[in-house]
């Protein structure tokens, strides 16, 4: 055999060199946690100047929602903005709606977004409907304990 064939049966027949270990991974930065729905919400609320903005948590009381928010706007023209701000925000945030009704009048706007129903309305509808009282089983609680 010549050397160059000897050369290459040797280097054939020798076991690998391993590889040397990779670096220890790099620690894990905490990612920012998502804005809650309800937050995303209030914020949006807030950008277009809602009025008397009400959080209720109602988790204990159904299974349909979470949270739901009420707000009132100043004219039929600000309750459909102001529902419209909060549908924007929350597609910005990654939150998917159910439906919204009420657009075309715009007296009473309520968009269903699965764990958080926000209600816009104007201020006569808002007290008419009373809808604080209704879900606000805390208040209504302490009304009839003696």
């Amino acid at each position: 055999m010549t050397a160059r064939k000897t050369a290459r049966k040797t280097a054939t027949r020798t076991k690998p060199t391993t590889a040397p270990r990779p670096a220890a991974r790099p620690a894990r930065t905490q990612r920012p946690t998502p804005p809650r729905l309800a937050e995303v919400v209030a914020a949006a609320l807030d950008d277009l100047k809602a009025q008397n903005v009400a959080v209720l948590d109602v988790s204990d009381l159904t299974d349909v929602t979470d949270t739901i928010v009420i707000a009132s706007g100043t004219s039929d023209r600000h309750v459909k903005s102001l529902a419209g701000r909060v549908l924007e925000r929350a597609r910005e945030a990654g939150f998917r709606s159910l439906g919204v009704e009420g657009e075309r009048e715009g007296e009473w706007v309520l968009v269903d977004l699965q764990d958080v129903i926000v209600h816009v309305m104007l201020p006569r509808i808002r007290e008419f409907y009373a809808l604080e009282k209704l879900w606000d089983v805390r208040s209504a609680g302490r009304a009839a304990l003696p």
